[in-house]
């Protein structure tokens, strides 16, 4: 498991000047250099140093009497094939989308832990997340699975009991989802390694982040990389 952040990113967390052959970034902390935060007081940023990047940071934010605090930080995993603009990004790439992102709902095999605000939806064998193109339910999770959904496209949650012990969904491709632009992204717990597309941290710093996250606050995520076309301050 690789816990270690990279220079760059703890230089970026902290609102810092990163080395030579970066554009220079002022010192005001991360969420004040965003396009837009979602309006508002609480932030989660994950940042990668560039798309073809699997791991980066990810950072949970609190915004008080008009400053911008890191509340905490972790080493986050992303897509085994990096990241890609959200707009743009299909299924079945292993990529993780960039972009600025609601978070609609908690959801987990386990039990929600003691002080968590959001509503939680904790998961049975009856329990899928529908991720087929042809399925009215696509990118929605369902009970139990739909006859029109495959579970050959579909995911069990319990089968995966722990990347999916504890999570949040992120509102990619959620409202009004977009057929083949894809499906079950997630902030969830660490597995053995890169995600399949969606953003991942150890299973403690998700228990932290259920327990700070308050609904009442409109928490967003935003997701992107140091620099480039999917720089995270574009979103």
């Amino acid at each position: 498991m690789r816990r270690l952040m990279t220079t760059a990113a703890v230089l970026l967390a902290l609102g810092t000047v990163v080395g030579a052959g970066r554009p220079p970034l002022t010192t005001a902390p991360l969420p004040m250099r965003l396009a837009d935060t979602g309006g508002g007081t609480q932030l989660i940023t994950a940042m990668a140093d560039g798309t073809s990047s699997t791991t980066g940071t990810l950072t949970w934010w609190d915004l008080r009497d008009g400053k911008w605090t890191a509340t905490g930080t972790a080493a986050a995993r992303f897509g085994s094939k990096g990241l890609t603009e959200g707009s743009t990004r299909q299924q079945s790439t292993y990529t993780t989308p960039t972009g600025l992102y609601d978070l609609p709902y908690a959801f987990g095999v386990k039990a929600a832990p003691a002080g968590t605000r959001y509503s939680y939806r904790q998961a049975t064998t009856k329990s899928w997340w529908c991720e087929d193109n042809e399925a009215a339910a696509y990118n929605r999770w369902v009970e139990p699975l739909p006859s029109d959904c495959r579970a050959s496209e579909s995911e069990q949650i319990t089968a995966y009991p722990t990347q999916y012990a504890r999570a949040l969904v992120i509102g990619f491709n959620y409202d009004e989802p977009v057929r083949g632009r894809g499906a079950g992204i997630f902030l969830h717990v660490n597995g053995s390694g890169a995600t399949a597309g969606c953003v991942s941290v150890p299973a403690d710093a998700m228990d932290r982040i259920l327990t700070w996250a308050d609904p009442a606050r409109s928490p967003h995520i935003a997701i992107g990389t140091v620099g480039g076309t999917t720089a995270i301050t574009n979103y």
